[in-house]
């Protein structure tokens, strides 16, 4: 077997595993971040697919904007249900550390990728750097996406779906009404 091989089949089994803790959890808030790791190993199999576009989108969106939003509203609304715990956080100086090392790697991040005389000067009207492909395997994705002989009919389809999905959560969200 090959290293690739190796690291696909540990991707794909970490991934079903946070699946199956996905749906068997009773914690919602452990359910949620095996969720968060489930969709990180598909970013990882994205990867492995060389399909890095859907690998990024994975991330940005699923990873940091759903999951992120799944947990804010677990938290927010378990604390909306039992108001007992203190609102002191005796925690405050290590999540104060961990920001400034955060915010000093993804200022470090962004000077490597502008450049040091960008990064002095104005770095937002600068253009960065392409890295190359990504350009050309963007535009072949869009044209793909809506060309007849390509995915046009399952790009449609999902959208279908989504919209069932969002009247359907609509419907079960409504109050019932009291005759």
């Amino acid at each position: 077997m090959t290293a690739q091989q190796i690291i696909f089949i540990v991707i794909s089994a970490a991934t079903i595993v946070s699946a199956l803790i996905v749906v068997t959890n009773r914690n919602l808030f452990h359910a949620a971040l095996a969720l968060m790791a489930s969709f990180l190993g598909v970013a990882g199999l994205y990867v492995l697919l060389d399909a890095g576009f859907f690998a990024a989108a994975q991330l940005l969106i699923y990873i940091g904007a759903i999951s992120i939003l799944v947990i804010f509203a677990i938290m927010l609304t378990r604390r909306l249900m039992s108001a007992s715990e203190p609102s002191f956080n005796s925690q405050w100086v290590m999540g104060l550390v961990a920001s400034v090392l955060v915010f000093g790697l993804f200022l470090y991040v962004i000077i490597q990728a502008w450049g040091g005389a960008v990064a002095q000067t104005f770095p937002v009207l600068q253009a960065p750097m392409e890295a190359p492909g990504i350009a050309d395997s963007i535009r072949a994705l869009g044209a793909a996406l809506v060309d007849p002989n390509g995915y046009v009919l399952p790009f449609e389809v999902a959208s279908v779906l989504l919209l069932g999905a969002l009247i359907g959560a609509i419907v079960v969200a409504q109050p019932e009404k009291k005759s």
